[in-house]
């Protein structure tokens, strides 16, 4: 919509044609954040779960404001499912992921798919995933400093990506508002225990699961936001990646 998209196409070792593909939307705020600061999760995914990632490189706020990144994630997305069987890809078999912001983003093009009927999605992997603008709940008191993601940033993102006339409870700001969860792909979503996001991700999954969406929701309690792009660094972080992929797999099958 504003112009080429820059993407990454990630193919695993094991390659074979018509792999399962997932859209990958990377977090920062919708502010920061690009190819390269998730490279290593990409890679990971598609050896993990044997399928060929795209990773989006949606333009930024504050330069390019909301719902810029919705446009652009799901221009990608109809993009991949056209363009699937030139990338070696199966154009039935599409996931779309993402963490933090982009895991927002994930959860409102699952919801974009539904409203516009298509492309069709096989699963949605929500990872930290911001949900709602509207209220603050107990976890944003809870982690409101000391946890890498504080209260002061989340702010900060949402003025950088929000003009001021932007209504808060716009389901593609707030995927969590939507009047009717129901029909939406499978998902599979993570919180961390010490993460500003945990409440609200915590009761995205829950009302996705009431309107009777096939749901998995994994709280890491000892873990903040972040950790699945700590592998280096943290232990639990590569098979908190791994149950994910499983998942994806599972899903694709």
């Amino acid at each position: 919509p504003g112009g080429d998209i820059p993407i990454r196409l990630y193919t695993p070792v094991a390659a074979d044609s018509g792999l399962p593909l997932i859209l990958f939307f990377h977090g920062g705020g919708w502010v920061i954040g690009d190819l390269e600061s998730h490279d290593a999760l990409c890679r990971t995914l598609a050896n993990e779960v044997g399928a060929k990632v795209v990773a989006v490189d949606y333009r930024l706020a504050p330069e390019n404001k909301f719902p810029a990144a919705v446009e652009d994630c799901y221009a990608a997305l109809k993009w991949a499912e056209a363009h699937a069987g030139d990338i070696g890809a199966d154009a039935n078999r599409i996931a779309v992921a993402g963490d933090s912001a982009g895991g927002n983003l994930a959860a409102v093009i699952a919801q974009k798919a539904k409203a516009e009927k298509g492309p069709a999605l096989a699963m949605q992997l929500l990872i930290y995933p911001v949900t709602d603008r509207v209220a603050s709940r107990q976890s944003y008191v809870d982690c409101a400093e000391g946890f890498l993601l504080e209260k002061e940033g989340m702010d900060w993102f949402y003025d950088c990506y929000m003009d001021a006339d932007t209504d808060p409870a716009d389901p593609a700001l707030s995927p969590l508002r939507a009047a009717d969860l129901s029909g939406l792909p499978p998902a599979y979503v993570v919180t961390a225990g010490f993460d500003v996001l945990r409440d609200e991700g915590t009761e995205y999954a829950a009302n996705l699961k009431a309107a009777g969406v096939p749901v998995t929701h994994v709280n890491y309690d000892g873990m903040i936001h972040g950790f699945f792009n700590m592998q280096n660094v943290l232990a639990v972080s590569k098979p908190a990646i791994q149950d994910a992929a499983a998942a994806l797999k599972a899903a694709f099958a």
